[in-house]
């Protein structure tokens, strides 16, 4: 095994670790206190003027309708286009999507890479003139990765100067932000330089990726080659890391807590959580109300005044 294999191996190592454990952190939080705003996108019949299944008479006693394809819409729109900021900060999503747009090409690049290592190992040739399956494969890693490469190299540099330029925005900016950007924005300047001059079709790159799936020995075709295979290494390894691993928690501010409208019913899980947590007790103390007693307790008292 190589050093630079050794790196790659040891980013994603970490990378996988990272992300793993944010799941889990963000999974066993406790009960949050719910946003309760319309229209959630999962009522089936009623996400179109905000309504929800509370309207129905004895709604309790009815089985719940859920409209999946509406709700997975939704996050398409989100996801891909970005929608809340458009909605709210224009200026901001000329360059964020572009910027997260790339992003998602690059992820979509790295797996077409492994796709064609995968197909070279069992003896599918890829490039622009094999056959189908190969020449697919070919073209759709060449279009993620420079199309990806540009418009991510693109966003960061806007946000980077949107950060920079705007007065409003100026105060709420961390030196880490900065950095972020720069990073990213460094990592897509060395892997374009890569592969404009070493690798236009990607095939060493491909190459490097198939020696990563079968353990195999690897020679580096360039020092520009080497250096994108450090960087992009160690931005996987970076970003889980660091806040723009932001995916994870925006997936459970979503769905635990935009859009978690299940009700409170007797001997559910949620009641069952509740009550632990009226186990416990209040830390803090104000003039209507007492340290040291558990919560349960203290909602008791407060019922009773």
């Amino acid at each position: 095994m190589q050093a630079l294999q050794l790196v790659t191996y040891i980013s994603i190592l970490i990378a996988a670790v990272a992300i793993i454990a944010k799941v889990l952190r963000y999974a066993s939080t406790p009960e949050h206190f719910r946003w309760e705003l319309y229209p959630v996108p999962h009522e089936k019949g009623r996400a179109d003027y905000g309504g929800s299944f509370l309207e129905e008479l004895d709604w309790w006693s009815k089985p719940r309708e859920s409209d999946t394809f509406n709700e997975l819409k939704e996050m398409a729109a989100e996801v891909l286009l970005l929608k809340g900021v458009y909605h709210h900060n224009k200026k901001v999503w000329i360059f964020s999507q572009p910027f997260h747009f790339g992003m998602y090409l690059c992820i979509g690049w790295l797996f077409m890479l492994l796709i064609g290592s995968i197909l070279e190992i069992a003896g599918v040739a890829v490039f622009a003139d094999a056959g189908i399956v190969g020449k697919i494969t070919h073209y759709l890693t060449v279009v993620c990765g420079y199309a990806g490469l540009v418009l991510t190299g693109f966003g960061a540099l806007g946000l980077f100067f949107w950060r920079l330029t705007d007065r409003d925005q100026r105060g709420y900016n961390s030196p880490a932000e900065y950095i972020n950007l720069t990073v990213i924005g460094l990592v897509v300047a060395v892997a374009l330089i890569s592969h404009i001059t070493i690798d236009p079709s990607f095939s060493f790159l491909r190459g490097y990726v198939q020696s990563l799936a079968t353990f195999s020995a690897f020679t580096s075709p360039g020092s520009w080659f080497t250096y994108e295979a450090i960087l992009v290494s160690l931005l996987i390894m970076y970003i889980p890391l660091t806040r723009m691993s932001h995916f994870v928690a925006k997936y459970f501010l979503y769905h635990a807590v935009r859009w978690n409208d299940e009700p409170n019913m007797r001997g559910s899980k949620i009641e069952k959580s509740l009550l632990k947590l009226l186990d416990q007790n209040v830390g803090w103390s104000a003039p209507h109300i007492q340290t040291g007693k558990p919560w349960k307790e203290v909602a008791k008292e407060m019922n009773n005044e």
